[in-house]
């Protein structure tokens, strides 16, 4: 397992409170939801990563979207080369299918296929189940602080953070 990307506590002086820092907190969510997800999903021979971009794909096909690797590495925030990589592994497995992009022949459109789109069903049931799991302390997945946690979550996923300029 890699090394937490900041330290668990905070400098232990009066300008700054002693305890895991906020960073440390949502690195460890983070990570304990992965595993979680990676363990629920094992059965049914999915990673979370490939879970991602199966269940985010299945929501923009039933949106009627049939995006490109470049439209969904953006949508999952996957680096695309990973993404490709992932649905290379996922295509071998008959789990989605490429196809030449009619309007752009540089891309290239996924699409499930029909097993594809089953397990992704089966998976997101089970991942609903975790979900909802993980959030009772916070009264569930309709619970008012459920909401509050996911509105906070949605203003942190907004702040930019590429390198300044200055470190290009």
């Amino acid at each position: 397992m890699s090394a937490a990307p900041e330290g668990p506590t905070a400098p232990h002086d009066s300008a700054h409170p002693t305890g895991p820092t906020p960073g440390f907190l949502v690195w460890r969510l983070s990570m304990k939801w992965r595993v979680a997800v990676d363990r629920e999903l094992g059965g049914l021979g999915l990673t979370h990563a490939q879970y991602s971009l199966l269940s985010s794909l299945y929501g923009m096909a039933a949106d009627g979207e049939r995006p490109s690797q470049r439209r969904l590495a953006d949508h999952t925030g996957l680096e695309s080369l990973y993404v490709s990589k992932l649905v290379r592994t996922l295509e071998s497995s008959g789990l989605l299918q490429r196809a030449k992009d009619p309007d752009d022949g540089r891309a290239v459109q996924l699409a499930l296929t029909p097993r594809g789109s089953a397990i992704t069903t089966e998976a997101i049931g089970l991942v609903q189940e975790l979900l909802s799991r993980l959030l009772a302390p916070l009264g569930g997945l309709d619970g008012p602080r459920t909401a509050a946690f996911a509105d906070e979550l949605r203003t942190l996923l907004d702040v930019p953070l590429d390198p300044s300029p200055k470190e290009l």
